[in-house]
């Protein structure tokens, strides 16, 4: 008899910690202990502005050559460029 996981989900991460290639939905943000130099409610309010909203589909398209940031992000149909450190308050699985 072979027992297999019915939670097949894939666990959460912060989406700054994606590599290129790596697709997931947004589960929340939490902006809370992100080296940012916004106030976590103002990163929170801007991400949500550029549609990073609970249940989007994301997708990592490119990374920049210094620090591998900027990097892009399609959310839904629209393609944004933001850094690590704020993509790091958007949780993913």
């Amino acid at each position: 008899m072979t027992i297999t996981s019915q939670n097949s989900a894939p666990p959460a991460m912060r989406l700054g910690l994606a590599k290129r290639g790596y697709s997931g939905v947004i589960q929340h943000l939490d902006a809370n202990d992100i080296n940012s130099a916004l106030p976590a409610l103002e990163l929170e309010s801007r991400l949500i502005e550029l549609g990073f909203v609970e249940g989007a589909r994301v997708e990592v398209l490119h990374e920049g050559v210094i620090g591998r940031d900027p990097i892009a992000i399609r959310v839904e149909n629209v393609t944004v460029a933001v850094r690590r450190r704020e993509a790091m308050a958007v949780v993913v699985a």
